[in-house]
């Protein structure tokens, strides 16, 4: 899944970090809301902040969303919803949205998906195809001198289910209700962690390309641009010799 990819391509840095400021505050306050303000007792919030002090976010942000939960005056109550279908070339896509109007994204989603060769399907179509996991992400460029085997010792033991490695990182996959235990017990070890979430991993990925990967690029452009949608799953790839061609 390139991601990340995608997201480094946009060049507007700025704009989609204020993006990413304003959706993590909407979780932030949802999981206030529904689990309480101590994130020691709440692992949705402790994910949230967690989420979002990697990409530093201000602590004024992230206070003023928890207080705005606990105000008891906000009449918005948000609704978490996966709406999941398929895109250009037959890619499976699952998109996660809080929403206030479930009519109003719904139908924004459906635009999404249609609009750029997809399909928006119903519950449950593809999500068979992805599994829920804790994810630990480690920058290798911070551990350049790490030793894969060794990393992979330590995370096994620690309690993980497994590690993924790649030209820029190192990802720990934990069971979700594990990862926090597992975050404790490297951080004890003196790992620090580039990201800490709970993510839809797929089960197998497809290798896209041409019209179908542009398509697809434009695709996951607009439902980051779109206020509801909080996070995008997906089973594509794209090499990075592509990546450069469409620009």
């Amino acid at each position: 899944m390139k991601f990340k990819l995608f997201k480094d391509r946009k060049g507007k840095a700025d704009q989609a970090k204020n993006n990413k400021f304003v959706k993590l505050a909407r979780e932030i306050y949802v999981q206030a809301r529904k689990g309480g303000i101590n994130p020691d007792a709440n692992f949705g919030l402790k994910t949230a902040i967690a989420s979002a002090r990697a990409i530093n976010m201000p602590v004024d942000n992230i206070e003023r969303a928890i207080k705005k939960a606990t105000g008891g005056n906000e009449d918005v109550d948000y609704e978490e919803i996966y709406y999941e279908g398929y895109g250009p070339g037959g890619v499976a896509i699952m998109v996660k949205c809080l929403t206030d109007n479930r009519n109003r994204t719904a139908a924004d989603v459906r635009s999404i998906y249609s609009k750029r060769g997809g399909n928006m399907g119903e519950s449950g179509c593809v999500s068979y195809m992805f599994d829920e996991k804790g994810v630990l992400t480690i920058d290798r460029e911070v551990y350049d001198s790490l030793d894969e085997d060794t990393v992979m010792m330590q995370v096994l033991e620690a309690g993980a289910d497994d590690l993924t490695v790649s030209e820029d990182s190192f990802e720990i996959l934990t069971h979700p209700h594990e990862l926090e235990a597992v975050k404790v017990e490297l951080e004890g070890q003196g790992y620090h962690f580039a990201s800490s979430e709970v993510r839809w991993i797929p089960q197998n990925t497809i290798a896209v390309e041409g019209e179908n990967a542009e398509k697809l690029l434009k695709m996951m452009d607009a439902f980051e641009d779109n206020d509801d949608v909080q996070d995008v799953f997906n089973n594509f790839e794209i090499s990075d010799e592509e990546m450069e061609r469409i620009g």
